[in-house]
């Protein structure tokens, strides 16, 4: 399993706050104009997240299945990438 990459790493949390921005959006403003800024960037980095999850995963396939998880997979999929090779079973 190789190390997650740079783009993993930027995605994941734009990918979190950006449906942390939508969320807050529906619960208080309601604009359309947040919605309609933050909503395809929240998109792509989501995209991305299991795009770059998906390569730099290799055989291990959970991370990948983590990163699918809407707005907190990409940081799943990058703790599970990060996480030592060797690590001693809990």
């Amino acid at each position: 399993m190789h190390p997650p990459s740079r783009l993993l790493r930027l995605s994941a949390p734009v990918e979190l706050l950006s449906l942390a921005a939508l969320l807050a959006n529906v619960a208080v403003l309601h604009q359309q104009a947040v919605a309609s800024a933050i909503g395809p960037l929240h998109g792509c980095a989501y995209l991305i997240a299991i795009i770059a999850t998906a390569r730099a995963a290799g055989p291990d396939r959970t991370a990948t299945v983590l990163a699918a998880i809407l707005g907190i997979g990409g940081m799943l999929a990058l703790r599970r990438l990060a996480a030592p090779a060797h690590a001693p079973p809990r």
